[in-house]
């Protein structure tokens, strides 16, 4: 491990144990899950904007995270219109940004796993056309450590030449409505692990046969390897969908998903 990448997680760390005894009196009491960073997330990712706690921005994940690499996640919107894009945000990971995603012809629905440096709030922020951030979230203990170990994928050569690689599948939800999950092979590398770099997809969009966007997901390195989404794209047509993208090396994702 390199010295730079020691004192981040050192660093990190130290945030870690102390923030509860220093700040203990700071955090924001309106915020539903009392983190002692709220304030500056608030301030970070959503400057002078409107922000406020909605319970129709729904997070579920497990009270406990069991294996702190790979914690599932799913984020949900429900009963507000006009939803625009949508971040998902870890107050105390390193790197607190896990992805954000526009559900352009979708619902506003996504799932997928995430890694966790700590035990954490994990938020989702909803926008909505009138530029109003509506914030919802849950509190999930952990073992930790997740952001900050290598992933098994980067050390297992079975990635080299299946990099990319999509496996995915259409399922009826009834109504007509139909659910999508595809798997990625992809280390998805943090770059706070010695040695390796950061090596991460950073965009997917899936779209119809016509061409027709129906979501884009922007990514980032807490997002755990081979990644899993799953997408709730109602009633739109899923004769022949394709899932297209790319990594913050140039590597491209392309391939299409049958129902």
């Amino acid at each position: 491990m390199n010295s730079k990448n020691s004192y981040i997680i050192q660093l990190v760390t130290l945030i870690a144990l102390v923030a509860p005894l220093s700040y203990a009196e700071s955090y924001n009491p309106e915020d539903p899950l009392k983190s002692v960073l709220w304030d500056w997330m608030k301030n970070e990712h959503f400057g002078k904007a409107k922000v406020v706690f909605d319970n129709r921005v729904v997070v579920t994940a497990p009270a406990l995270a069991e294996d702190s690499m790979n914690v599932p996640v799913a984020v949900s919107v429900e009963g507000l219109a006009d939803v625009e894009q949508v971040i998902v945000l870890v107050d105390l990971n390193p790197i607190k940004k896990v992805l954000q995603f526009y559900p352009e012809k979708t619902k506003p629905y996504l799932a997928f796993r995430l890694k966790l440096e700590q035990s954490s709030a994990i938020r989702a922020a909803a926008k909505t056309s009138d530029g109003v951030w509506h914030v919802g979230g849950v509190n999930v203990s952990a073992t930790g450590g997740g952001c900050s170990l290598p992933s098994g994928a980067s050390q297992n050569k079975f990635w080299e030449s299946h990099l990319n690689e999509v496996q995915g599948k259409v399922f009826p939800l009834g109504a007509g409505s139909q659910r999508v999950r595809a798997r990625i092979v992809h280390p998805m590398d943090t770059g706070l692990a010695g040695g390796i770099p950061a090596f991460f997809i950073q965009k997917l969009d899936l779209s119809d046969d016509a061409g027709t966007r129906l979501m884009r997901i922007e990514t980032f390195e807490p997002v755990s390897e081979n990644p899993v989404f799953t997408f709730d794209i109602g009633t739109a047509n899923a004769d022949k969908l394709w899932l297209t993208g790319i990594d913050n090396n140039g590597n491209k994702i392309r391939a299409q998903i049958k129902s």
